[in-house]
């Protein structure tokens, strides 16, 4: 464990697994980088890529996990039904403007926006991966360059 904080490698490791967490994502895993003494261009790098990592995993399977996540544990039904229910209140936002719309969607690090929950909303729309894919990159790289730049900012400010 050591590894993930003492070398810059390891830090860069570090700083994807943050940036991989829903709701934490590349808002959460780019300031947490420049943290650990990353760069904030190389926090950018690792932030985008830990947040990309499970977009089309969620795009192509979650409809999937969700329909299995109701037979096998009925519990988890009601967890289900608030992230569809989620997922179809985002997409009424995104369904005008389509992959435009999921791209600002996705852009604006706000939270309940991000990369987990365009991709949730790509799969309720039935959008094709390989069209939606772009406008979440698209997106997940804005809104990691306004992270950098509020995080630069803001340690600059504090130094």
């Amino acid at each position: 464990m050591q590894w993930l904080t003492d070398t810059g490698l390891g830090r860069m490791v570090f700083t994807m697994l943050v940036s991989m967490v829903p709701v934490v994502e590349l808002r959460g895993g780019v300031p947490f980088g420049v943290a650990l003494g990353l760069p904030p261009w190389a926090a950018l790098i690792a932030g985008i890529i830990g947040n990309m990592i499970p977009i089309p995993f969620i795009v192509v399977y979650i409809r999937r996990i969700f329909q299995w996540m109701r037979r096998r544990i009925p519990r988890l039904g009601q967890l289900v039904d608030r992230l569809e229910k989620k997922a179809h209140l985002k997409g009424r936002k995104v369904t005008k403007y389509k992959y435009l719309g999921l791209f600002i969607f996705v852009a604006i690090p706000l939270p309940g926006t991000g990369g987990w929950t365009g991709a949730l909303v790509a799969a309720f729309l039935n959008m094709p991966l390989r069209k939606a894919l772009p406008s979440i990159f698209a997106g997940v790289v804005t809104a990691g360059l306004i992270m950098t730049f509020l995080t630069h900012t803001v340690t600059t400010l504090v130094t």
